[in-house]
């Protein structure tokens, strides 16, 4: 049996995107937890992970955001073929390797099947590089990574039941790369999968940007003997300025997603503009016909009925007036 469990801050979110998605994927034997929470995401998946591993045909935990929508009808298949591997822990659809710290995307990405679809700015998509198969670099390909996004997570059942997510790290940022390199400290395998799945979710990618720095020192700190050697100076001056910059280029991607939408949706308003011109234009011509249709047939009009009041007043219409009426009365008769 493969579970599903999401820490629900918002149910019309959930409602929106997860639970669509996990109606498409699950099984009729599936599990699916909704968890309302108040709390950090790390305390809410370890609450997750609990009621998960009470269930001795567990398969796999299945870790969307409230905003994560799966896409892919195969997508159980491709969780249960990377579970093959029975040193797999955890499995994402995006991931890199080379990962310091929480910003994965700072390493050698691998694999990005996924995509992120906002609502700003008229709506709009970016997609992941091997979003789309044939348009992919060609060595891009799944398999062991450092790192997975944690938009969604699966969890092997010994990753269930022997992992588990450090609350001390904060309420929301490095959740992912932390139970990754638990994974593979433990010995084991962090793997993305070719499955497909959206994040919902808007253009400004860190709402607090001091959390972030802090959990990502936090991070580094913890795992600085199993993070590869850069040579960098290992002071925390050092890391607070690897920090500094790894968020700066969120934020800075966060702005050019900003540029690119607004810019789609001032194409989509001018396109607009210029049918609405050009139909505008069109009507002008036909107003123009009608009313000089309607002008000349006012013309022929006037003249028709200045011919008519020619004749009716004219000395041989009077004179054969006697002549038109006896012809009526012969034919009443």
């Amino acid at each position: 049996m493969i579970a599903f469990g999401v820490a629900v801050t918002s149910a019309a979110t959930y409602d929106r995107y997860a639970l669509p998605g996990i109606t498409r994927a699950a099984e009729p034997d599936s599990l699916v937890m909704a968890h309302q929470t108040a709390g950090s995401i790390f305390h809410n998946y370890n609450l997750l992970l609990d009621k998960a591993g009470t269930h001795e045909d567990l398969e796999a935990l299945v870790l969307p955001h409230q905003d994560t929508e799966i896409v892919d009808p195969g997508f159980l298949d491709r969780v249960r073929e990377t579970l093959a591997d029975p040193d797999v822990a955890v499995i994402g659809c995006a991931g890199a390797v080379g990962v310091r710290g929480p910003a994965w995307w700072q390493g050698a990405v691998t694999w990005a099947s996924m995509s992120h679809r906002y609502q700003e700015f008229g709506g709009g998509e970016f997609p992941g590089p091997t979003w789309t198969p044939e348009r992919s670099a060609s060595y891009a390909s799944p398999g062991e990574v450092d790192s997975v996004d944690g938009f969604i997570m699966v969890l092997s059942p010994w990753a269930v039941r022997n992992l588990r997510f450090d609350e001390s790290l904060g309420k929301l940022h490095g959740y992912d790369f932390d139970i990754c390199m638990q994974a593979r400290a433990a010995g084991k395998k962090v793997a993305t999968a070719d499955f497909k799945a959206v994040h919902h979710r808007p253009l400004e990618l860190l709402s607090d940007p001091e959390a972030w720095i802090a959990a990502y020192v936090a991070l580094v700190e913890k795992w600085a003997d199993h993070l590869p050697d850069t040579g960098a100076d290992p002071e925390r001056r050092a890391v607070r300025a690897e920090a500094e910059a790894a968020c700066a280029r969120v934020m800075t991607a966060s702005q050019s997603y900003r540029g690119v939408a607004i810019e789609r949706e001032l194409r989509r308003v001018n396109q607009k503009l210029e049918d609405c011109g050009a139909a505008a234009t069109r009507l002008k011509r036909e107003l123009d016909a009608t009313s000089a249709k309607l002008g000349a047939s006012n013309h022929e009009l006037e003249r028709a009925t200045a011919k008519l009041q020619d004749v009716v007043e004219s000395s041989s219409w009077r004179l054969t007036a006697p002549l038109r009426a006896l012809r009526r009365r012969f034919r009443r008769r």
